[in-house]
């Protein structure tokens, strides 16, 4: 049987940073349109004016082409569809809801937000849940269209079956079925013609022929409403798939602001601006927050290559996903690892320059053998590398000191260490770690000591790559140098 191309669309609102959340959905939608031949649409839902913020649309494109999810169509791109924001579609919008009201599926409703404050503040004295008291259902259409005339103000709400059930299908849940006594009359055009994202959304799914629709289980709670809006039209529904929700590190209950607080101090974030910034890859960011929700194995490394190569709809989960920030670290890592020698050291060379190095792209070539294994982060090339382009280090004197010795034998050490590297022609590892070896046999002190405070001395850390091999690439003159300044920070000990 052959599957037919999917369109999917990924339509967040511009209200604030792009998060994992937004992510994983995008993400989804990508598998599933390239899996089958389809396409992935970004849309921008705009219509909330009051909580648009700016430069927020901006980040979600370069979010979404960070982490390589390229749409076929969009704001930016254009498209058969367009326009791909909605406060660009109002009339489309308004042409919708007439047909409704039309057709008696949806009505002008003139109730004044004062009065639905108090309706709401009485009916929640009287412990029953706020809802739309159904004042204007009823009203007279030509009373209605006078009121309309006379240029009074008025919202468009959505005529909510009110006996039976509404029975809604999603591709993970199965059918969901909700007494429609519980459900209320939604505003879906607001008094400024602009839509609601009930009605937005619904009709720009279809004009824009979206085969699946993923988004988040927190619009499970207007389902309902959203399945009796695709039926008033007698549109063929896509296929609704509400994804596992997102569970803060402790697995009880949603992220909120404080955790994400704590995150961001422990090195991590949910947002993706944060996560490039914190030196993830979107490699790794992908492989992490595909598997929150994916019924596969936890530990799968997979490229987005692999990941469309397996991925279908059947095997994605509604369990809620505990993040876990420490299988981010492992994902990433891992994907650091995959990558070309030319690839990485493109990646790292922004992160020293960030920190106002020079560096020579020779010597960062030379270097990524050295500290691949170490990096977790991007970042962490900072700790692991900075000094190999640095004019000086600036050893901590009491760094320089080893562990049961005194300044004076360490300083004994740190001028024998210079005298037999002067003696060498180049400090290639092979010529210098024999003598050095023989040093330590000979002197009585331990290895630790010994090149631990040529360590020190040279690279101005206790931590650093391989001793020998890192002094081959800083070169003769700079590590001599180095070990002569050390010798003198000593002796002032």
């Amino acid at each position: 049987m052959s599957i037919k191309p999917a369109r999917t669309r990924i339509a967040p609102s511009p209200t604030g940073h792009m998060h994992l959340g937004t992510a994983r959905v995008a993400l989804y939608d990508y598998l599933l349109a390239k899996k089958t031949g389809g396409q992935f649409i970004l849309r921008i839902e705009d219509t909330d004016l009051k909580r648009t913020v700016p430069g927020a649309e901006q980040e979600i494109m370069d979010g979404l082409r960070w982490l390589g999810l390229q749409y076929d169509e969009g704001p930016d791109v254009g498209g058969p569809y367009g326009p791909y924001r909605q406060t660009e579609r109002r009339e489309i919008y308004q042409q919708h809801a007439k047909i409704l009201v039309d057709n008696g599926h949806a009505y002008p409703c003139f109730c004044t937000p004062e009065r639905l404050d108090k309706v709401r503040q009485e009916q929640m004295k009287n412990k029953e849940n706020p809802h739309y008291d159904g004042t204007c259902r009823n009203l007279d259409p030509d009373d209605a269209a006078k009121r309309i005339a006379n240029g009074e103000a008025y919202t468009i709400r959505f005529k909510m079956p009110q006996e039976g059930v509404t029975v809604a299908h999603d591709h993970l849940r199965g059918d969901i079925t909700t007494e429609n006594k519980q459900l209320n009359d939604q505003v879906i055009l607001k008094t400024d013609g602009l839509p609601t994202y009930h009605l937005a959304a619904i009709v720009d799914d279809h004009e824009m022929q979206i085969t699946h629709v993923m988004r988040g289980s927190e619009w499970l709670g207007t389902f309902p409403l959203h399945v009796n809006i695709v039926r008033a039209f007698g549109w063929e529904e896509p296929t609704w798939i509400h994804l596992s929700v997102f569970l803060k590190p402790s697995g009880k209950g949603k992220m909120s602001k404080r955790e994400a607080a704590q995150a961001m101090k422990d090195g991590y974030s949910i947002f993706i601006k944060d996560m490039q910034d914190l030196g993830f890859t979107p490699e790794g960011v992908l492989n992490w927050s595909a598997l929150m929700g994916w019924g596969v194995a936890e530990d799968d490394v997979m490229t987005v290559e692999q990941m469309i190569e397996r991925f279908t709809i059947d095997s994605l989960t509604p369990s809620p996903a505990a993040i876990n920030f420490q299988k981010l670290d492992h994902f990433n890592a891992t994907h650091i690892r995959l990558l070309t020698t030319e690839d990485l050291a493109a990646r790292l060379k922004p992160y020293f320059t960030r920190e106002g190095l020079a560096v020579k792209d020779d010597v960062l070539l030379k270097i990524i053998p050295l500290i691949r294994e170490r990096l977790t982060t991007l970042d962490d090339c900072i700790s692991f590398g900075a000094f190999f382009f640095k004019d000086e280090v600036t050893p901590n004197p009491e760094e320089l000191i080893a562990k049961g010795l005194d300044a004076s034998q360490s300083a004994e050490i740190a001028r024998r260490a210079y005298e037999i590297l002067a003696a060498q022609p180049d400090l290639s590892h092979e010529r210098c770690e024999p003598p050095m070896r023989a040093y330590v046999e000979e002197s009585g002190f331990n290895t630790n000591q010994v090149f631990g405070i040529l360590r020190v001395a040279v690279t101005g850390q206790k931590v650093s790559p391989p001793l020998f091999e890192s002094m081959e690439i800083i070169g003769r003159e700079v590590c001599l140098r180095r070990i002569q300044n050390a010798v003198a920070i000593l002796e002032k000990l």
